[in-house]
């Protein structure tokens, strides 16, 4: 009973409050919940230089935190490359270099014969990185998520399809990105084609960071907040209140408070751990912030690739963020590339949140990640 109370008023929370706020300033309901979605709702501000000067210093500060967490601040010993060259490279880490090649250049070319089939080279794209990908860490350490924590590597897909789901919930809102190529899709195809796509997001993040662990001195900087909460129930119960007042404005005040998409659950999901007495990805053993600091730069790595291969795609998303759009890296604005650093945080949070399920039900305490 009390796990479903827990579902519930997070449900209500994360779905609810962006459809109280829609309600509350008398905009049409129905409309932002047509599928497949609707644009045109949400208007958008013209670029602002004040605007962009002032995220532009924000996106500094949190990039500098993020190298600070990353680059050892004192000199190391060099890292052994011992085991790493004697390995070879596996044969199913050669096939998906292939499939993700193949699919890469069918994606940017437009071949007729292919024609019914490009909009959905997406998927086997990704799912080619993310195998390459996890060979490549299988080459330097010998491990991999694939291979060895193969449940939960598989478990991410469908957790990752729900995840970005929400995301494109909270986008009808805002309306910060929205998709073409596929306009021809009625509901079933639309909702199969993006499902798919979603699931290969937390793998793909997950298993970028696993390499990127596989330098250990990748993540050992400074710059780890040290504090002491004396109530952290307290505080906790303050930011969910302030997370779901800012979800409750984005249909009020989308050009305001469209940066709290990025932020808003990943309060959510960390303040109600606190308040039910549920571990955090701060609790883990080890060090969470190098963690913390590597989910980061995989998602950034993964969000360069994710933007790169969109760019010459028939079937692609574009942005209209307002303020700051112009200074475009592929279709992002440049500083639309921030909203990846925490995003990244949130992939470490609801994959850990997987890999803690997977441990209760286990009965065993695995690897700590």
């Amino acid at each position: 009973m009390r796990i479903l109370i827990r579902v519930l008023l997070f449900s209500v929370l994360l779905l609810g409050t962006p459809l109280l706020g829609i309600w509350l300033a008398g905009k049409p309901v129905a409309a932002y919940l047509a599928f497949p979605p609707r644009t045109g709702q949400v208007g958008h501000a013209s670029f602002s230089w004040n605007v962009f000067v002032v995220d532009s210093l924000l996106a500094l500060a949190f990039f500098t935190w993020m190298l600070c967490l990353l680059i050892p601040r004192r000199r190391q010993e060099k890292e052994s490359a011992h085991g790493h060259e004697t390995r070879a490279f596996p044969a199913w880490g050669w096939m998906s270099l292939a499939e993700l090649i193949l699919f890469w250049w069918l994606a940017w070319t437009r071949q007729p014969w292919f024609a019914f089939f490009e909009p959905h080279t997406f998927t086997p794209l990704w799912l080619g990185y993310i195998v390459f990908i996890n060979a490549v860490t299988w080459k330097r350490t010998g491990r991999s998520l694939l291979t060895h924590r193969t449940g939960y590597f598989l478990s991410l897909f469908p957790v990752s399809a729900l995840f970005w789901w929400y995301f494109e919930f909270l986008n009808r809102f805002i309306e910060n990105w929205h998709y073409v190529g596929i306009e021809a899709f009625g509901p079933f195809r639309y909702a199969l084609h993006a499902t798919l796509a979603f699931s290969t997001v937390l793998p793909a993040v997950i298993s970028t960071r696993e390499w990127l662990a596989s330098w250990s001195r990748l993540g050992q900087g400074g710059c780890r907040p040290r504090w002491s909460i004396r109530h952290p129930r307290l505080l906790a119960g303050l930011v969910l209140v302030l997370s779901g007042v800012g979800l409750l404005g984005l249909g009020v005040r989308p050009d305001v408070l469209y940066p709290l998409v990025w932020v808003a659950p990943l309060l959510l999901i960390v303040s109600l751990q606190v308040l039910t007495g549920s571990p955090t990805l701060l609790d883990r053993t080890g060090d969470p912030w190098r963690l913390i600091a590597l989910s980061m730069l995989a998602a950034l790595l993964c969000g360069f690739l994710w933007e790169m291969w969109n760019y010459y795609s028939q079937a692609k998303w574009v942005y209209t963020v307002p303020f700051v759009q112009r200074f475009h890296l592929f279709e992002m604005p440049l500083l639309g590339y921030t909203g990846y650093l925490p995003f990244g945080i949130e992939c470490a949070v609801v994959a850990d949140l997987v890999d803690r399920a997977l441990e209760k039900k286990d009965g065993q305490v695995l690897e700590s990640r």
